[in-house]
């Protein structure tokens, strides 16, 4: 129980619990090595992930003490940012369920999620600015495609959190729910996605996360993929037998 992330793995999905609770998840180098682990074990066996904090937060920040200490060549070695990037990465997708305090390196890691549900007690922002240091984990470039840059620029300037309400209204979360729920929730949504073929899941994935100028080459290249697929053949078939032709 004193490791600073637990792992909870399951045939079709893989559970990471932050867990430095009396800090309120404060995202350490051992917190960051713990989730490098977790990318490698997924990166090697895709699973779903999802994301959540011990204690009532989900992730409060970084660990203010250690970014005190830290100077130019630390800045330049992306420490949160190659975690946080390796995460959004991943071929399956990720949800984070999200409680109370979501700031700065918490917040970025939520941005780097495919999927986002909440508590009420959410608050989820950037204060980075107020420290004397900028958003570099994410927030700078995730954050506007999420909530539009309007938003984004007031948030990371000033260092707005938004509540659970204006999280949802601002489309950077998607639900919610409970805190006695929000588990539960990502569960469902979980158990809707791995109900469905993993192969197209990361086709779909991948195409999300194309370039603009890719579309519509790449949707047409993972399509023809699938069209030969004996899992599309499957399920169709299944389909037409259950359900009847149109």
């Amino acid at each position: 129980m004193d490791a600073p992330v637990l792992v909870d793995r399951r045939d079709d999905r893989v559970i990471a619990t932050l867990n430095r609770p009396e800090k309120r998840n404060a995202i350490d180098l051992a917190m960051v090595e713990a989730l490098h682990d977790v990318c490698a074990e997924l990166e090697d066996r895709p699973r779903i992930l999802i994301l959540t904090g011990a204690g009532g937060a989900f992730a409060a920040g970084a660990d203010i003490a250690q970014l005190r200490a830290r100077r130019a060549d630390d800045a330049r070695k992306n420490i949160n940012a190659a975690v946080f990037g390796r995460i959004h990465e991943l071929s399956m997708p990720v949800i984070a369920a999200l409680d109370g305090y979501a700031l700065g390196g918490g917040a970025e890691l939520a941005y780097a999620a495919d999927i986002r549900i909440a508590t009420p007690s959410l608050r989820i922002g950037n204060p980075e600015t107020g420290l004397g240091i900028l958003a570099a984990a994410g927030a700078t470039w995730r954050l506007p495609a999420l909530v539009g840059e309007a938003l984004a620029a007031e948030m990371l300037f000033t260092g707005r959190a938004l509540t659970a309400d204006e999280a949802l209204a601002a489309g950077l979360i998607t639900a919610i729910h409970p805190a006695d729920a929000v588990m539960a929730a990502a569960h469902a949504i979980a158990d809707r996605i791995g109900a469905n073929d993993p192969l197209a899941i990361r086709h779909t994935k991948t195409a999300l996360r194309a370039p603009r100028a890719d579309h519509p080459r790449i949707d047409s290249e993972l399509q023809a993929e699938l069209f030969e697929s004996p899992e599309k053949m499957r399920r169709m078939t299944e389909f037409l037998a259950t359900r009847g032709r149109p």
